[in-house]
């Protein structure tokens, strides 16, 4: 699947993996997913999207914004929409969705696999774009959740698909890991799923 003199870059749903990986009943050790990557190839870039809220005095998912900021990752971040549905009730939207595109793209030019850690259909199109381009695919989802958090088009459109479920052992926090915080970022992060 993967060949250790590829070049490879990452590019990370924020909110769509923390979905995923809740719905496994696991949270992700950043660091260990950078590792394990790392292992695997030349790790060029490794990318995280997310929309924030900027209109919050304090938002709790900064922490592991500015964590990963430090740590390796290269951090996009766009605010947030809010906007009150039919029914009255608030809700926001924060797709990052072109920007990991853009990216991706771009960085064909330098990687030879590229890793998209989404679930999202919309990515098909994208997939073979890159795939046009010569480049392998792999895409992180799961199909251990009801329903599948991956679309089966983005799946069967990838050269390769990775359940996060097989992952857990290697990128998964262990509990004793768990800072009190994570807690607050959870919260924070639902608003980004509804997308």
């Amino acid at each position: 699947m993967f060949d250790p003199r590829e070049k490879i870059a990452l590019f990370i749903d924020g909110a769509n993996l923390y979905a995923t990986a809740k719905s496994l009943g696991f949270d992700i050790d950043y660091r260990k997913l950078l590792k394990a990557f790392h292992d695997r190839g030349y790790l060029l870039r490794a990318y995280y999207y997310t929309a924030l809220i900027e209109d919050q005095e304090y938002s709790s998912i900064r922490p592991l914004i500015d964590w990963l900021d430090y740590n390796g990752y290269r951090v996009v971040t766009k605010p947030a929409k809010e906007f009150t549905d039919a029914g009255g009730r608030r809700k926001i939207k924060g797709n990052m969705d072109i920007e990991l595109a853009v990216d991706a793209m771009e960085q064909s030019e330098t990687v030879d696999h590229l890793v998209i850690f989404s679930g999202d259909g919309d990515f098909k199109s994208l997939v073979a774009a890159l795939q046009r381009r010569g480049r392998k695919v792999s895409i992180v989802s799961t199909l251990a959740t009801q329903p599948a958090m991956v679309a089966d088009c983005l799946r069967r459109q990838a050269d390769n698909f990775i359940d996060l479920a097989s992952l857990k052992a290697e990128v998964g926090r262990n509990e004793a890991d768990r800072p009190q915080r994570q807690q607050a970022i959870e919260e924070e992060e639902e608003y980004d799923l509804q997308h």
